[in-house]
């Protein structure tokens, strides 16, 4: 969705696109009524972490497993098995508080158009950009509902005068279909179907038959795919912080959550700019541009993340908080220039200039 709202005679502050003369001042609340304040951001990241959860239930007639299908070891009692499968972490912008400036309006002046975002964050200047948002989360993916194996009993099962009589006659049912089975496989049933693809229909209902009625016995096994994301944001570089605990047993904990394993983040500067040179020339010239716009130079950073036997996923991005402030002159503003300048959402660093 593109922003332009554009200010007429009367000031509207929250409006996305204003009319502003670029005098920039540090913001001050309620100190520059006349004006359009702006944020730099500061660089966060959404992490998003995919993860498998197995629910292992027993069989009703789990204590029979052995006597009747020589199934030693079914489990017992229902638990969770947990696996990571990816997690992804994607770069965005928040407002800095500690970089708000606002851009006076002032009459007699060619004063150009000023992009915010939703929550202030500096866009653009004298052309239009579009608010960059996150993609979609990935779906979660529900367990696969079950067959019912008690479908597929038989009246004599159902009608059973205790447990361990219905798993009886369950196997032997069981037994009964997987000797059908063989039969059709081998030609040898009394109705053989007339062409392969009848074959394969019977041979797919057997098979269902049976892998509902073992489920009684060896239990079963329902698979989800589930979803968790959260933000992160740094102010400083970190070597080996905890991000969050995965248990196999819980699944994803919070960070102070001692039931689970950490999950570690490392965010690294993979470069420095260079060191500001005290000169009286530059430092004059700088004075003159105090009026003009303030924009971000950030520092490319790394940040993986990673546990004690793997890395589950590295990035290379650049990050506005470990980078400085600088300042487009006013000059590029002006009566006699019409500069355009796109900036990046989740760094305030200059994206295009063009005049």
């Amino acid at each position: 969705m593109k922003l332009r709202h554009i200010l007429g005679l009367a000031l509207c502050v929250s409006s996305l696109w204003m009319q502003a003369q670029t005098e920039v001042t540090t913001f001050v609340p309620g100190s520059t009524l006349e004006g359009v304040s702006y944020f730099l951001p500061k660089t966060a990241f959404r992490i998003t972490i995919v993860t498998e959860k197995t629910v292992i239930k027993p069989g009703d007639f789990y204590k029979y497993a052995n006597r009747y299908m020589r199934l030693p070891n079914v489990p017992t009692e229902e638990s969770q098995v947990w696996s990571i499968k990816s997690i992804k972490l994607e770069p965005f912008g928040v407002p800095d508080k500690n970089k708000a400036y606002s851009i006076k309006i002032k009459s007699k002046t060619v004063a150009p158009l000023v992009g915010l975002s939703s929550d202030g964050i500096l866009l653009s200047i004298n052309t239009e950009a579009e608010e960059e948002t996150l993609p979609e989360l990935p779906e979660a993916i529900p367990a696969a509902k079950p067959e019912d194996p008690r479908s597929y009993m038989t009246q004599e099962m159902l009608t059973a005068g205790s447990t361990a009589k219905m798993a009886e006659l369950c196997a032997e049912e069981i037994y009964d279909l997987r000797d059908s089975r063989n039969a059709l496989i081998k030609g040898e049933a009394d109705n053989m179907p007339k062409d392969g693809a009848q074959l394969q229909l019977m041979l797919n209902q057997l098979d269902k038959q049976i892998s509902a009625l073992e489920s009684m016995f060896k239990g079963s096994q329902l698979t989800s795919t589930e979803v968790t994301s959260f933000n992160f944001l740094t102010n400083q570089e970190t070597d080996k912080e905890v991000l969050f605990r995965f248990s196999q047993k819980l699944g994803v904990l919070e960070a102070d959550d001692l039931a689970g394993a950490p999950v570690y983040i490392s965010v690294k500067c993979t470069e420095s700019l260079p060191q500001t040179v005290a000169d009286e020339d530059i430092a004059k010239k700088k004075a003159k541009m105090d009026k003009g716009v303030y924009y971000n130079v950030p520092v490319r950073t790394k940040v993986s993340v990673f546990n004690n036997q793997q890395e589950f996923y590295a990035i290379e991005t650049p990050m506005a908080q470990f980078g400085v402030v600088e300042i487009l002159s006013n000059i590029l503003f002006d009566k006699q220039a019409n500069t355009k300048v796109t900036f990046f959402q989740s760094t305030g660093g200059t994206k295009d200039i063009m005049k």
